[in-house]
């Protein structure tokens, strides 16, 4: 068998019980007996152990079976949980998130867990005399299976739930020609019955065939022997069906709520089931949702992308032709296609949860590196943003809290004496607002030293002393993004080197969006960013300069209005308009691209918005809103300024994509 199929599909899930096993370990630091959330862990490292040795990922199965020893001692409350035991099951689930990374690039997935493998361990074998003689109850009626601490516990746990335990023997009749397929039938009506638990052959050796005549069955079910039988022999070529009760001393069996049970594939899916004290299992609910490879999502957009382009010239010949059939059916079709086109996009829409699960942990280890007790309050993770967005906006993010740890909350003696709880508090959010995401980070901490931010600057010679003498607290606070700027007095691991919220800016005006800084003495800041939904279909209004025609996305646009020669003033040497009591710098896009430029009686001005910043843009006229599909432009084509990309009209001509933020930003 390929299993190179399945590799998506393992690093999917490896993927989702991983974020499970990182933020229930959270919660398990804070409570340590909450048993729901040791379940969990354990289930999603069993899960994990399994996939990984089908996969012959060796080094994350041997970890996840250290780990899953280990709690089993915590779950069935044998051993108590250390604070040893937390941090080394931090280390292993950062391991895991190693190996499992490193497969996802090409490579092997291997890495030296030894040491971790180690401490587990020593946390097993400090209770080994308990642990032997608890499992002697169970392991001579499971002496013929290949048996783990896990499969013992869910016999124990489901005989306390009401339900029987079955050691059963199938005989196949000796002329049998599929064997395999026969031993699927009963495995099939088995499943119909209740649930194996562990079979002899393993499920594996079964499908090839590597038995005789006969194997054994785990079983628990709600069903009679008599019901068993009926169903087994109801497989064709089953010769003979031995049927014995499994018996297990009643206090060897621990009481639970909920239990997950295996299928007869352990290492290729696990099938839920809730036990609960009723005498009947629930029928499993449909699933809602599908696995979609994400280049079938790609080639979608990229088809939509092609479809809006002929929209738009469509559009286009039915104006020209004046034909009221056309237009009626075009605008059908734009009807349509607009709601297909929310459809499609809402396709690449991924929660940010994916993004900030993997902030607790880190805020956790990095303010135990510096000292410092923090906590991480998260709200929004099910906003959702375009795939592309997602992709790019971890390493900004990052960058941004450990910002906030090393030097936006003060240390613990700082703290006291400013009067404030020893403990700081961090707030990563997410919301909508219109057609864009706003993400926040926000601490408590002592707020941004305007003074010393600005000398700083000084002696890094990014402002003059002129220059530093005019600046505003917001325009002081912009100044931490300068490339090479630094207040970090020693070099560390976390800060120092002068790199780091400069190229958080950089990456996020790259895909569209902007950063603001908010902060007061003494009480805290606010790093925010505003990201646009998706990055590929926009709305824009399309203009004129001169004979050329540009598209300046809707998102940056107050409003357009026409301003008369006379209206235009003058300020600081610059050309601005009074635009509802603020004067407001006018622009003129012919000049900044080098177009010819003709006087006018009035002109048309588009107002735009980066920030707090307002601007006018004069445009040679205004052509009216469309959808446009937004192209890159290459790299021959890179650091045109003020140009974000290109579209492609309806008429077949190239329209450039003015980036408003760009121009505004000095």
């Amino acid at each position: 068998m390929d299993l190179n199929e399945y590799l998506g599909l393992f690093l999917d899930e490896s993927v989702e019980h991983l974020q499970a096993i990182n933020s229930s370990l959270l919660i398990f630091e804070q409570r340590l007996d909450d048993e729901a959330v040791i379940d969990q862990i354990f289930r999603s490292a069993h899960t994990l152990k399994g996939m990984a040795g089908t996969m012959g990922y060796d080094a994350i199965a041997d970890l996840t079976h250290e780990m899953e020893s280990a709690l089993d001692l915590v779950r069935s409350k044998t051993q108590p949980a250390t604070p040893e035991l937390i941090d080394v099951l931090f280390v292993a689930a950062e391991q895991l998130e190693t190996m499992v990374e490193d497969i996802s690039q090409g490579g092997t997935g291997k890495l030296d867990v030894a040491a971790t493998v180690v401490r587990l361990k020593k946390f097993i074998q400090a209770d080994s005399e308990t642990e032997v003689t608890e499992a002697e109850t169970l392991i001579p009626v499971l002496k013929n299976f290949e048996c783990d601490v896990y499969s013992e516990s869910v016999v124990r746990q489901s005989m306390a739930s009401g339900y029987h335990a079955y050691v059963i023997t199938v005989e196949l009749s000796a002329d049998v020609i599929l064997k395999a397929a026969r031993v699927y039938m009963v495995f099939d009506r088995l499943q119909s019955l209740g649930d194996v638990i562990l079979s002899n052959p393993t499920s594996d050796e079964l499908e090839q065939e590597q038995f005789e005549t006969s194997f054994d069955v785990l079983f628990v079910t709600m069903k009679s022997e008599q019901e068993i039988q009926e169903g087994i022999k109801s497989v064709s070529e089953v010769a003979h069906v031995t049927i014995q009760p499994f018996e297990a001393p009643i206090e060897a069996v621990a009481a639970t709520e909920t239990l997950l049970v295996p299928t007869t594939n352990e290492t290729a899916s696990v099938k839920t089931v809730e036990l609960t004290e009723a005498t009947e299992v629930q029928a499993p609910v449909a699933a809602k949702t599908i696995r979609v490879n994400l280049e079938r999502i790609d080639r979608l957009m990229n088809l939509f992308e092609e479809f809006i382009i002929d929209r738009g010239r469509l559009e286009r010949i039915a104006a020209e032709a004046g034909s009221s059939d056309l237009t009626e059916t075009v605008e059908r079709i734009k009807r349509g296609t607009n709601e297909l086109q929310s459809l499609v996009l809402t396709l690449r829409m991924m929660p940010i949860e994916q993004v900030f699960n993997r902030f607790p942990r880190m805020v956790r280890s990095v303010s135990k590196d510096v000292g410092k007790n923090i906590k991480l309050h998260i709200t929004g993770a099910e906003t959702e943003l375009d795939r592309t967005v997602i992709d790019e906006i971890g390493d900004p993010l990052v960058h941004l809290i450990r910002n906030a740890v090393d030097h936006g909350i003060e240390s613990k003696a700082d703290r006291i004496l400013a009067g404030k709880p020893v403990e700081g508090n961090l707030s990563l959010r997410a919301y909508h607002s219109g057609n864009r995401v706003f993400i926040e980070i926000e601490d408590d901490g002592a707020g941004i030293n305007h003074e010393r931010v600005t000398q700083i600057a000084l002696e890094k010679g990014l402002v003059t002393d002129e220059e530093a003498a005019l600046l505003t607290p917001e325009e002081a606070s912009m100044l931490l993004f300068a490339p090479g700027f630094s207040t970090a007095e020693t070099v560390t691991d976390l800060s120092g080197r002068g790199v780091g919220l400069d190229v958080v800016k950089s990456k996020i005006e790259s895909l569209g969006g902007e950063v603001f800084v908010e902060t007061k003495r003494g009480a805290g800041t606010i790093f925010r960013i505003s990201l646009p939904l998706t990055l590929s279909i926009i709305s824009a209004m399309l203009v004129k300069l001169g004979q050329e025609t540009y598209a300046i996305p809707l998102t940056a646009i107050i409003e357009t209005t026409s301003l008369k020669q006379e209206a235009i003033l003058q300020a600081h040497r610059e050309k601005v308009f009074d635009f509802r009591g603020q004067l407001v710098p006018l622009i003129s896009l012919n000049q900044v691209y080098g177009l010819p430029q003709t006087d006018a009686e009035a002109y048309s001005v588009v107002v735009v918005r980066s920030g707090e910043k307002l601007a006018g843009l004069i445009v040679s006229e205004l052509i009216g809103q469309q959808e446009i599909v937004m192209k890159p432009l290459g790299s021959y084509l890179e650091g045109i300024r003020a140009i974000s990309g290109a579209t492609i009209l309806g008429d077949g001509q190239v329209a450039l994509i003015i980036d408003s933020n760009a121009l505004l930003r000095k």
